[in-house]
């Protein structure tokens, strides 16, 4: 074979720690295409200034980003700043993915508690066999709190949202904070503070992130609220704290978020924590 410096599809595959059958499709995709394929045989072979863009490749993948994504940066290999970009839109897809699966475990949760059947009922019937409207009847006044609760998490899950979501969900954190400061217990105020906090960190707001996230923390400690609910308290102080740019603050409230971490009860619970915990930036530019 002409050419001693091509690499066959194997050779490169333990380079750059893909599989040749991966190497083979970023082929078919044309993301990687090789410097040669022998007619005869089907053989791919690559030249070594390919090595690198197959390294990019495998690192790429493997935080999970998009072909397309890597595509665009196979196209600036050299471009640190526009690979960056790319990593950072990467990372706000994920946090969006991570919100929604907390939104998920959040609403099972409040089905666990509260049951199916009130969501599942129609409304006005119920309203017209209570003889009350609106906000008169505290079931409505919790199924509003329950609503606008999971409405943020919505605008949470959201990877671009407008200016105006971007208000709505600030506007409806608090809305369901207030409707659960006249009709829930003490473990719904902190849950609801920390998610005023999680809206203003994930806008990179500081100040109000960190006053959300220290009301959260300090109704756990009055009412000695403990397990995931006492975590999230201090990881919601950990986020704020970087978002406020406060680095030795932030690794102090995680690592209380991890001591804690340690009291919860189930393994689920504990692993959402410290999933949550990861995504925590390590500079609030990343926000």
């Amino acid at each position: 074979m002409d050419g001693p410096e091509l690499i066959t599809v194997g050779q490169l595959a333990r380079r750059v720690g893909l599989t040749a059958k991966a190497l083979r499709h970023y082929d078919r995709v044309g993301l990687l295409a090789p410097a040669l394929v022998d007619p005869a045989t089907g053989y791919r072979f690559y030249g070594p200034e390919q090595v690198a863009h197959a390294r990019l490749v495998q690192l790429l993948r493997s935080v999970d980003v998009p072909l397309e994504q890597i595509r665009e940066c196979l196209a600036m290999p050299d471009d640190e700043a526009g690979i960056r970009l790319v990593l950072v839109k990467h990372r706000r897809r994920l946090q969006a993915r991570l919100d929604r699966l907390r939104g998920e475990v959040h609403r099972t949760d409040h089905l666990i508690e509260d049951g199916i059947e009130a969501p599942m009922a129609d409304t006005e019937a119920k309203e017209a066999k209570n003889g009350k409207g609106g906000m008169e009847d505290r079931d409505a006044e919790r199924r509003l709190a329950i609503e606008l609760f999971n409405g943020v998490w919505r605008l949470l899950e959201k990877e671009d949202r407008t200016v105006e979501e971007d208000d709505d969900m600030v506007h409806m954190a608090h809305a369901s904070r207030h409707h659960w400061g006249r009709v829930g217990v003490p473990a719904n105020l902190s849950r609801g503070e920390w998610q005023c906090s999680r809206v203003y960190a994930v806008l990179g707001r500081a100040e109000p992130a960190l006053h959300h996230a220290r009301r959260g923390l300090e109704i756990c400690r009055a009412h000695e609220i403990g397990d995931w609910d006492l975590a999230f308290a201090y990881e919601s102080l950990a986020r704020a704290s970087a978002v406020a740019g406060e680095k030795e603050q932030a690794r102090a409230w995680t690592e209380q978020a991890l001591a804690a971490a340690e009291d919860i009860v189930q393994d689920e619970d504990r692993e959402l924590v410290l999933t949550d915990l990861e995504t925590i930036p390590a500079q609030p530019r990343f926000w």
